[in-house]
């Protein structure tokens, strides 16, 4: 079974910044695309940003230039680097792997608020 365990959210003032990790119980090679998503009170979950086997980033266009997704494959962890951050982003953010099955952590809440 594939455990994704993300961590690095909470309370950040509207521009602040955040980096959010997740560790994957097995190596990330293993998985086609890795990602994450977020998904406020309310609305439906959505897709952040992604990142390939190979590298190529993909990212929504509301967090480009903002966002940042990385994968450091010896520490089987993937990030998600985040600036200017607004308080609309406020919303659990989920880890997300894929090879077929998507498997996804438990969510770490992210507050953006003064």
């Amino acid at each position: 079974q594939v455990q994704l365990v993300e961590s690095g959210g909470g309370l950040v003032q509207p521009g602040g910044s955040l980096r959010l990790s997740c560790v994957v119980s097995r190596s990330i090679f293993s998985f086609n695309d890795m990602a994450w998503y977020r998904q406020a009170p309310g609305k439906q979950r959505e897709l952040v940003a992604l990142i390939t086997s190979g590298g190529t980033q993909t990212y929504a266009d509301s967090v480009k230039g903002r966002f940042t997704i990385s994968r450091d494959n010896a520490k089987n962890t993937v990030y998600l680097q985040m600036s200017s951050l607004k308080p609309e982003e406020t919303a659990v953010y989920y880890c997300n792997a894929r090879v077929g099955t998507y498997y996804w952590g438990q969510g770490t809440q992210v507050t953006v608020s003064s």
